[in-house]
């Protein structure tokens, strides 16, 4: 994971390579990770947590980096049980820790814990603002992106976006690794039903000076796909670039949801056809 962007922000997430099924349903022959952030200022904050698999690497994770600190907030931005396994156990362990989130988060947070953390219940709105010293949280509401209590924050003074689960990845956490077929493949099976939303959510992006995005799952994020063909044109490598996409077997949801190559098996009914293309052509000005 490159983590060099800014000194005060630390990884403290785990990497799960003994998961068969993701969700129970999708196969992750290359694993998953279970991103978690760290931001060290005048104020500390943990942002989420991890899958309670991995929540004793995550808690040795975190007193590494803390160096003996008490954070003083929890940013939940997905109450998912993959991100929020460890809520409870933190709370427990900083018991004037603040817990931030919205009007959404804490009765879920209630349902799945059995605890009423209201005293404790930092609730934020849409454009509202967190100052930890030098860094601020910038809170931006993305619900059914794919939960109904997703929020994402932008942190400004180093231009980091903290993306839930938006632009995430099947895979490692390594920027080396391929990015692009786990990357689709987490999409349409994660939040690709919620294409309305994710439009919404990319429209209020775009009015930020974002640097790169830190996902739940995958790499940080600085560029992919299309940056890649902008870069080549701005290269000279050449005056035009067409980057397409197709689905093939009837359903692009059938192959990325169980992919042949992960042992999904064809249907009586699969064709071998194109059912869906896209393609944006690129040019230099």
């Amino acid at each position: 994971m490159n983590t060099t962007f800014d000194p005060a922000i630390r990884p403290a997430g785990c990497f799960d390579g003994d998961l068969d099924l993701f969700e129970s349903q999708y196969a992750v022959p290359n694993g998953v990770s279970y991103n978690s952030w760290v931001i060290l200022d005048e104020k500390a904050a943990v942002l989420d947590t991890v899958d309670s698999r991995k929540l004793e690497e995550w808690l040795a994770n975190l007193e590494e980096i803390l160096e003996g600190r008490a954070p003083d907030y929890l940013v939940i931005h997905h109450m998912e049980p993959d991100h929020a396994g460890g809520v409870r156990v933190l709370a427990d362990k900083y018991p004037d820790m603040k817990l931030v989130g919205n009007a959404k988060t804490f009765p879920m947070l209630a349902a799945f814990t059995g605890l009423d953390y209201g005293d404790r219940a930092l609730v934020v709105k849409e454009g509202e603002e967190l100052s930890l010293g030098e860094h601020t949280l910038a809170f931006t509401m993305a619900p059914m992106v794919h939960w109904p209590e997703v929020m994402l924050s932008f942190e400004k003074a180093s231009g980091t976006l903290f993306s839930a689960d938006g632009f995430g990845r099947f895979g490692d956490a390594d920027p080396d690794s391929p990015w692009v077929d786990e990357g689709r493949r987490y999409y349409l099976n994660i939040v690709g039903k919620y294409g309305v939303q994710v439009q919404a959510l990319l429209k209020k992006a775009a009015a930020l000076d974002i640097k790169r995005v830190c996902p739940l799952h995958g790499p940080v994020l600085s560029g992919e796909g299309l940056a890649l063909a902008s870069m080549a044109l701005d290269g000279g490598f050449g005056e035009w670039a067409a980057v397409t996409a197709s689905s093939h077997f009837c359903s692009a949801e059938r192959q990325y949801r169980n992919p042949l190559e992960y042992g999904g098996q064809r249907t009586p009914t699969a064709q071998w056809t194109v059912t869906g293309s896209g393609c944006v052509i690129l040019a230099r000005e």
